[in-house]
């Protein structure tokens, strides 16, 4: 049964809940986590090596855990896999706090980070399920608001009640706690992919995980997310680097972008998100790719602080363009029985925050500045090329060889011959 089978008042209070969680989230870890690398400096005495092998182990193992995260809330439910995932994130948040070794901070940390991996994908597709096909777009631009709100707010918090002390991390754990507890009691029991669902949907995990990778059109869009989260997922720490290292003020210029940038997030998502139903998701994802290239390329041959700002404010366009039209068209492509397991599956593309700072800080160290931000600009390039692709590539045929249908209702094609909208 859909979780929309419950009404609309029990749909509007679960994707309430999940907009405002996401954002006290944000806030809890980015009171947290902003300052791992300073206390892993200062308490341990690690290297920068050493804390980027660490910090990145995480991530890297969350992404690899989330598809089959996905695929299991597809059979057991959103709800069970979301309250384990935080409860599990809140531990791991204390236990970085009381960590007294490398060895339980970086136990602790691989904890934290990959249940927040399997966190993410899954409250997307509980976000999906509760709201209407046409609010859709509305709800994910608003979620992404509020975590980058969140993300701005939770540093300041942090510095507020001391960066280096346990604190934040006992009262990060805490929100986790209370929104595991919001999500156990307010999220109907749902077993989404009981009915309705197709032949993939009944698998186990690991071979529905491999029947939703048949899907062309995801493997494209994972691709191109890939892409994507390399040119803008991790973007102050090369940035950062850049500036630091070339301009004699850099760490000034660096605040004032990292300021811009939030400062455009706020007030451009709802324009953003009012061409985004205009034009469609996937012309939107073609602007904002294009403003991301012509941003790295303002980067490499900016010779003011004055122009990198305006080309940052090009490049957060293209960003709160992106993002939410990326969670669209991945969401057209699954239904209710799958949908878990293709937001799961498209969460791998979150490698592209390793490889983002890693392949431009090798760039940045052989070729300089206009070496990073030009392959930066190719990235950008190569995912609206991706993202094509996977839009006009047909859906996988079913079990019995014939078209499977995975939209909400139809495909996309489908919805222009029957003279639908392709975005509501």
């Amino acid at each position: 049964m859909p979780l929309r089978a419950f009404g609309k008042k029990t749909g509007q209070a679960i994707v309430l809940l999940l907009i405002a969680g996401s954002g006290m989230v944000a806030i809890a870890r980015g009171m947290t986590l902003t300052f791992l690398a300073i206390r892993l400096q200062k308490d341990f005495g690690l290297g920068p090596a050493t804390i980027g092998m660490l910090i990145g182990a995480g991530p890297l193992l969350g992404a690899a855990a989330s598809p089959f995260a996905g695929t299991l809330s597809d059979r057991i439910g959103r709800r069970s896999v979301l309250t384990v995932a935080l409860l599990f994130a809140g531990l791991g948040l204390v236990g970085l706090g009381l960590a007294q070794s490398v060895a339980a901070f970086a136990i602790a940390h691989i904890v934290s980070s990959v249940a927040a991996a399997v966190y993410e994908p899954v409250s997307r597709a509980l976000m999906s399920d509760a709201a209407p096909e046409q609010l859709r777009l509305k709800v994910f631009s608003w979620r992404y608001l509020v975590i980058n709100a969140g993300w701005a707010v939770g540093p300041m918090i942090g510095i507020a009640i001391g960066a280096n002390s346990p604190m934040p991390f006992f009262i990060a754990g805490t929100v986790h706690f209370a929104f595991s507890a919001a999500i156990f009691l307010i999220v109907p029991a749902v077993f989404v992919g009981t009915a309705g669902a197709n032949a993939a949907a009944q698998m186990p995990g690991f071979r529905r995980l491999l029947a939703t990778l048949r899907d062309r059109r995801l493997i494209f869009y994972l691709g191109g997310g890939t892409l994507l989260l390399a040119v803008y997922g991790q973007w102050s720490v090369t940035l950062s680097q850049y500036l630091t290292t070339s301009l004699e003020d850099g760490v000034t210029i660096f605040a004032w972008l990292v300021t811009t940038n939030a400062a455009v997030v706020v007030l451009a998502t709802a324009p953003a998100r009012m061409v985004i139903e205009r034009i469609g998701p996937m012309k939107a994802m073609v602007l904002g790719c294009l403003l991301f290239l012509g941003g790295e390329v303002g980067f490499a041959f900016a010779t003011s602080a004055t122009m990198l700002i305006g080309f940052m404010v090009l490049f957060t366009i293209g960003e709160v363009l992106v993002v939410p039209s990326e969670y669209v068209l991945v969401d057209r492509i699954s239904n209710d029985g799958n949908r878990g397991a293709y937001f799961g599956a498209h969460s791998l593309c979150s490698v592209g925050n390793f490889f983002g700072p890693l392949l431009g800080g090798m760039m940045l160290g052989m070729f300089g500045g206009q070496g990073m931000f030009m392959l930066f600009a190719a990235f950008a390039a190569g995912s609206a090329v991706l993202f094509a692709l996977g839009y006009a590539s047909p859906p996988p045929a079913s079990l019995d060889g014939r078209a499977a249908v995975l939209g909400s209702e139809a495909s996309e094609g489908a919805m222009h011959r029957m003279g639908r909208p392709a975005i509501a």
